[in-house]
């Protein structure tokens, strides 16, 4: 590999410039470093000499090694260094050789060329910034007014001025902190909490300062469905001061606006600072109450530090729902002080266990970064591993055909286990367990109750259970059963009513055999119960429940369930939802399309949101990062802005972001080459891949 140098490249002061470059490099510590002065001015007389050697020329790495040898001279500490473990990096340590490419925005695309100094040309970080209307935000805002120009600045020169209630101003000082932390990650060093902001700046951004005033009215510190989560923010810069104003209603919107604010930043290639938009005007504000993501920890267990890392995630796209699927019949990773029984039998281990404090811990972490968790125990199916101890402690058989084979007669997928309708102690377990529940997610606002993939078998060939059936003049057909479920159910929010301090919460079921065309109605009333819907986008029940003035949540599986393409885990060929849907398709996903193509209508009143389903049977946290991410994002733009567009229009904003989410530590799927995203909409194919291919062949 052979570098190119020449006066072109050192924007034609090449002694100066490779002089600073150089002395940069050398990185000498203060108590072995000769006074600035003396090593500028050994060091260019020096330079001088070789100043024909630069001019123009290929040099190999090991060449630029001898050349700063050279350079150093009888500098006992800079041959050291040279020779030293730190010195081996001399390419990118001790000459960081600027870009020859530079970019310029047109049609909302940065388009890349070679510098010549005389164009005006930028670097792609900052082009990227302030292309296009919406420059790189993501989701994209309502509307925007993005400048074109941008000012250097540093991290430690960003202050905040709150005016703000003292009911929000906790919250607000947490969520400014974690700001400040994604400002920090934006230099491509940023390592364990900080970056190296170490370089020779100018003196105007050395200095330039960022005040981030945010001017909040409410003083509501929980999110509900009832949430105003819109915002202004307004950036105006005048000398050497950066004025960003926030204006939200309410924390949360408030949030919402540092998350923009973030995105309005980039780290500059060549300065080694960050810059900032000039000036800017952001209204916003969601299009979709519920933005949900949902995780299943039952199937494979999660840490609370991947938790973490997935509300951080959801927070950087505005998503406001973490939907917690906590149990289910693989296992109960939740510790209960009240029935410390359900984790002893249903932990895969003594360390997988979520306990109350971490649980807290995360209601919490998820509020900072606006979001709410909803809390999920599933029942009356889905309970098996964790229910096994009620005969050994005199209460019976909490769960019947737990673990029963052959599993195909019982169950949707092993392990099996249903909820024993039969005995009048499995309500009382229930009741302490949303009790806790309630005590440890508080405030709760919404619950879900599950609900699916009930089997009736099960029920009907446990002989405890048709024996009750019996006794109490009841027949074993279907709709008896269905009655039987339809009880439990109203019991349950019964139960949840009671422990919550007689305070309604509203509850969440997945779509199934009991929020059907004949039976929802009469077992389930609209105002207590929102729908989500799992089964494909073109059900005809979703018709019946809109017509019916049921609210409703998409996750429809053929676009919002992430497992979906891989390998089935029970048997040879796909899982049951192949094929794999990219990101395109989900971004494309409309719930009021979706009803509009169903009714006519949009019905935006029922239509609250959409969340993405990931399931956990062939993922764990190794891999839960690639999975989510970042299709997740696309969701999160359909929800959050709901675009007239399909796809296309986003694609440059999306691969940026995707870019942004690495640099956060999250391991997001790769999109595209590198070499695609520093050449916008070159990789888009514009035809069939099949047409291509056979011009390929020989």
């Amino acid at each position: 590999m052979r570098l190119r140098v020449s006066s072109m490249v050192f924007g034609g002061a090449v002694s100066m410039a490779t002089l600073v470059l150089l002395y940069q490099g050398l990185s000498l510590p203060p108590d072995t470093r000769p006074p600035g002065e003396q090593l500028i001015v050994s060091l260019e007389s020096r330079l001088q000499r070789l100043e024909s050697d630069l001019q123009a020329k290929q040099l190999t790495i090991t060449e630029i090694k001898n050349l700063v040898r050279q350079l150093a001279g009888s500098n006992s500490r800079a041959n050291s260094l040279l020779g030293s473990q730190y010195g081996v990096l001399t390419a990118s340590k001790f000459v960081r050789l600027p870009s020859p490419w530079g970019y310029r925005c047109e049609s909302g695309r940065c388009i890349k060329e070679v510098n010549d100094g005389i164009a005006g040309l930028v670097t792609l970080n900052q082009c990227k910034l302030t292309c296009g209307p919406f420059g790189v935000l993501w989701p994209q805002p309502q509307t925007a007014k993005l400048g074109t120009d941008v000012v250097e600045f540093l991290p430690t020169n960003v202050f905040l001025t709150p005016l703000i209630t003292e009911e929000v101003l906790p919250l607000l000082r947490e969520a400014f902190d974690i700001f400040k932390g994604n400002l920090e990650k934006h230099h491509p060093h940023y390592s364990s909490g900080s970056a190296p902001w170490s370089s020779h700046w100018s003196p105007s951004s050395a200095v330039h300062g960022v005040e981030v005033k945010v001017q909040v009215q409410g003083v509501e510190t929980f999110l509900t469905l009832h949430t105003n989560e819109s915002y202004e923010l307004h950036i105006h810069t005048d000398g050497d001061k950066t004025t960003a104003t926030i204006i939200a209603p309410n924390f949360f919107g408030a949030r919402h606006a540092l998350e923009t604010l973030t995105q309005l930043v980039e780290y500059h290639e060549n300065r080694g600072t960050l810059m900032i938009v000039r000036t800017a005007s952001v209204y916003d504000a969601p299009a979709f109450k519920y933005r949900g993501l949902l995780l299943d920890t039952s199937r494979n267990f999660f840490s609370v530090a991947a938790i973490e890392r997935t509300l951080d995630t959801m927070a950087a796209n505005k998503l406001n729902t973490f939907h917690w699927h906590i149990t289910d019949t693989h296992s109960f990773p939740l510790y209960l002080e009240s029935l410390p029984n359900m984790a002893f039998y249903g932990a895969y281990t003594p360390s997988q266990i979520y306990h109350p404090h971490e649980v807290r811990h995360l209601v919490q972490y998820a509020r900072v970064r606006g979001i709410r968790i909803v809390p999920e125990l599933d029942a009356p199916a889905h309970v098996g591993n964790g229910w096994q101890w009620g005969e050994t402690h005199g209460l019976g058989k909490l769960a019947v055909c737990v673990n029963k084979e052959p599993w195909l007669s019982y169950c949707f997928q092993p392990p099996c286990g249903q909820l024993n309708l039969a005995n009048p102690n499995m309500y009382t377990v229930m009741a302490k367990i949303y009790k806790e529940l309630a005590q440890v997610f508080s405030p709760v606002d919404l619950f879900h109750f599950g609900g699916d993939e009930v089997n009736l078998n099960c029920w009907n060939t446990t002989e405890e259970i048709t024996s009750w059936m019996t006794a109490n003049n009841n027949s074993l057909d279907v709709d008896a059963y269905y009655d039987q479920w339809g009880v439990f159910q109203e019991k349950a929010y019964q139960l949840l009513t009671t422990v919550n301090k007689a305070v309604q919460v509203t509850g969440i079921l997945w779509s199934s055999g009991l929020t059907g065309k004949e039976r929802v109605e009469r077992y389930l009333s609209n105002s207590k119960y929102i729908i989500q819907i799992w089964t494909k986008g073109s059900d005809p029940v979703i018709a019946e429940l809109l017509r019916k003035n049921y609210r409703v949540i998409f996750s429809n599986y053929d676009s919002w369930y992430l497992a979906c393409g891989a390998a089935d885990w029970m048997s040879k060929g796909n899982n049951w939802c192949s094929p794999y849907q990219g990101w395109h398709v989900m971004y494309d996903n409309s719930p009021h399309d979706i009803a509009r193509n169903l009714t006519g209508s949009p019905h935006s009143d029922l239509v609250l949101g959409g969340e993405a389903a990931l399931w956990s049977e062939q993922i764990d946290e190794a891999s839960m990062d690639a999975k989510l991410w970042p299709r997740g994002a696309a969701l999160a733009e359909r929800l959050w802005t709901n675009p007239r567009t399909n796809w296309q229009p986003a694609e440059t904003r999306f691969i940026h972001h995707r870019q942004r989410l690495v640099k956060r530590g999250v391991q997001a799927d790769r999109i595209q080459p590198e070499w695609c995203y520093q050449n916008d909409g070159a990789c888009r194919r514009q035809q069939p891949l099949l047409p291509v291919l056979e011009n390929c062949l020989p």
